[in-house]
């Protein structure tokens, strides 16, 4: 009998069972689709070699005006500048104590100190800097105080705990971006109270890392309350998992919390002369202007790249400062992040959206700013005077599935919503998924805030990064090729992603760590880098109606390895099945192998198997470090037969 050409219908399909979809692709994991083909997608690399301490929920990139190019991003726990691979923490200042109020109280063969400070402020996980303090007599040297702690306990409004630890800098105790430091015991001679010129420096409350819903024990974070107290903890998810959000207006950044305070860096006034010096702060916008109308929280934060105005989303009003209105936008003077004061001499002011009960994100496009409330979606366009901008219902039967789960691809914006997956280039479109159900079927509803949605221009796709069903964290994600109309999916932890443009490479955030895609073909999360495990299963195929029994002997492999190293190699696997709702069969009784397994390698000929059965699949898959590969259309040698 002829040799048959296997050609399968690309991408891949878990709305129907394997055996309907026959012809087609139904399972795989760190694959992706060029040309109708299946092919390995490509490894990553560590951006740093230390790690940063918490979850970073967002990347932003921008070139300065000298030339330099910085990488931003928040975490629940810090905001951090990258230059050239050079961690800066910019993260604002909350408070600095008056030189005196702040005292230590160490305890013998224990690295726990407690700390006195009235009125604090400050919560579990918070960071605050002493200086000013002399050693406490014995192993508490005035180095050791002197210097950034994270706070673990709080036992009230006038104290807390910190571990004492060795002078190192904080990248040297992160250890997957969890704060990890080498302690440091007191002992009998440590009788001080580190002298009456301590000053504490916290910075800005922490956020969480895990989106908490309902009120009650265990709502929130240990220590945010004094015993006994009411809650504060409303069901509101994107009050607890920290985000933010954030623009570049000219050089200098600008950032929000989400629901939080809006900060400003300058990069003029905050870069040193010296690399190895520490990088300013950010600082409170409002506390730049010279009026007292700029927005002190918001959902968002923007600036309009076509006029110039800064833009901040779900924030308070200009006369209710400190009272956010989650359904208000207001946006700043042309050319002007300062002034926000709505006048006759300028172009500041204010719109309300009438429909949904709070705005959930927006995405800048190349024509107008799309408004996503958790019921509808609306355009926001710039008018010029008087109005300045214009808004417009667009739809009100869409949902999102959290402040990061929709991006934008030139004038078009793609979004992740509740079991469903949307467009819009003109109008709103649900986009036909060919994996929705086996998505949403494993999916932990509970951290949809958690959901990130990023672009990979070079192929054509758009990422969603989201937790399964038995997972806190972003541990899977799917991917729509808006080029190819496809859908293909897999295992990875990221929780921010963006796309290249200042960077060569697609930069992407995990476990402390930010890391460049799209590099060689290797996990190089691990040192040395280890074997990314990429397969590809096809559903099931048969001869006729599937009433037959078919014989395999011999297949002809199609596979490229571009630019492997080595002796690259895959294994090529042909299973059997008797009926469609039956397991594929190992072995049987005698000789008659039910499943073959081949390595297939750069001038494999032909590989020789002996599997029967009445429906076939094929795998192909690697395991091995440096390999790439691409599947082209093998042939098989496969007749009726007898099922002896």
């Amino acid at each position: 009998m002829p040799l048959q050409k296997l050609q399968f219908k690309p991408g891949i399909n878990r709305e129907t069972t394997s055996y309907t979809n026959e012809g087609g692709w139904y399972d795989g994991d760190k694959i992706r689709f060029r040309f109708g083909m299946p092919e390995k997608i490509g490894g990553w690399v560590k951006r740093n070699t230390f790690s940063f301490l918490g979850s970073a929920r967002s990347l932003h990139s921008f070139t300065a005006l000298d030339g330099s190019n910085y990488l931003a991003y928040g975490t629940h726990l810090k905001y951090y500048l990258d230059l050239g691979g050079g961690l800066h923490d910019v993260t604002p200042i909350r408070l600095t104590s008056a030189a005196g109020d702040v005292t230590f109280f160490p305890i013998d063969g224990s690295s726990e100190i407690t700390v006195a400070h009235t009125a604090h402020g400050a919560a579990v996980n918070d960071f605050v800097t002493f200086s000013g303090a002399v050693s406490l007599g014995g192993a508490i040297t005035a180095n050791v105080l002197n210097q950034e702690y994270q706070i673990t306990e709080i036992i009230g409004d006038n104290s807390y705990k910190i571990l004492a630890r060795e002078v190192e800098s904080l990248e040297n105790i992160s250890v997957n971006g969890v704060y990890t430091p080498n302690e440091i015991n007191a002992n009998s001679f440590d009788t001080g109270n580190g002298g009456s010129s301590v000053v504490g420096t916290y910075q800005i409350n922490t956020g969480l890392d895990v989106a908490i819903t309902g009120t009650g024990w265990g709502a929130g974070s240990w220590g945010r309350g004094s015993w006994g107290s009411a809650s504060s903890i409303t069901a509101s998810v994107e009050e607890f998992l920290r985000a933010y959000e954030q623009d570049n207006f000219g050089e200098d950044l600008i950032f929000n919390v989400r629901d939080g305070n809006i900060y400003y860096w300058d990069k003029s006034a905050n870069v040193p002369v010296d690399p190895a010096d520490d990088y300013g702060r950010a600082v409170t916008l409002s506390s730049l202007s010279t009026d007292n109308t700029t927005p002190t929280v918001a959902k968002k934060i923007m600036v309009s790249d076509r006029d110039r105005h800064v833009i901040a989303f779900g924030c308070d009003g200009e006369t209710s400062i400190g009272t956010q209105d989650p359904l208000l936008i207001r946006f700043s003077d042309q050319e002007d992040p300062l002034e926000w004061q709505t006048l006759p001499s300028n172009t500041a002011g204010e719109l309300r959206i009438g429909t949904g009960s709070k705005i959930v994100t927006a995405e800048e496009t190349r024509q107008q700013i799309l408004v996503f409330t958790d019921k509808s979606l609306h355009s926001m366009q710039y008018l010029g005077p008087p109005f300045t901008f214009g808004i417009n219902l667009i739809s009100e039967n869409i949902t999102i599935a959290g402040p990061s789960a929709a991006v934008s691809v030139d004038d078009s914006v793609f979004w992740m919503g509740l079991n469903e997956f949307y467009s819009y280039s003109g109008s709103v479109q649900r986009v036909p998924c060919s994996v929705r159900d086996y998505i949403f079927s494993d999916f932990n509803t509970e951290q949809y805030e958690k959901v990130y949605a990023g672009v990979n221009s070079a192929f054509g796709e758009v990422w969603w990064f989201y937790p399964s069903a038995d997972s806190t964290e972003n541990n899977r994600y799917v991917v729509y090729n808006y080029q190819q109309n496809l859908w293909y999916y897999g295992v990875l932890s990221r929780t921010a992603w963006m796309d290249r443009g200042i960077t060569f490479s697609p930069q992407a955030a995990s476990a402390g760590f930010i890391y460049s895609h799209e590099t060689g073909f290797d996990d190089g999360s691990q040192s040395p880098s280890a074997a990314i495990t990429s397969y590809i299963e096809s559903s099931q195929i048969d001869i006729g109606e599937g009433d037959q029994f078919a014989f395999i002997r011999r297949i002809l492999p199609d596979i490229t390895f571009r630019d492997s190293e080595g002796s690259p190699s895959v294994d090529f696997t042909v299973k059997a099945r008797n009926y469609p709702g039956g397991a594929y069969l190992q072995t049987n009784t005698g000789a008659v192998e039910r499943s073959s397994t081949t390595p297939v390698e750069q001038f494999t000929n032909q590989l020789n198997v002996r599997v029967r059965g009445r429906s076939f699949a094929f795998r192909v898959d690697s395991d091995n470090t440096g390999v790439g590969w691409r599947l082209g259309s093998p042939r098989v040698d496969i007749r009726p037969d007898g099922r002896r």
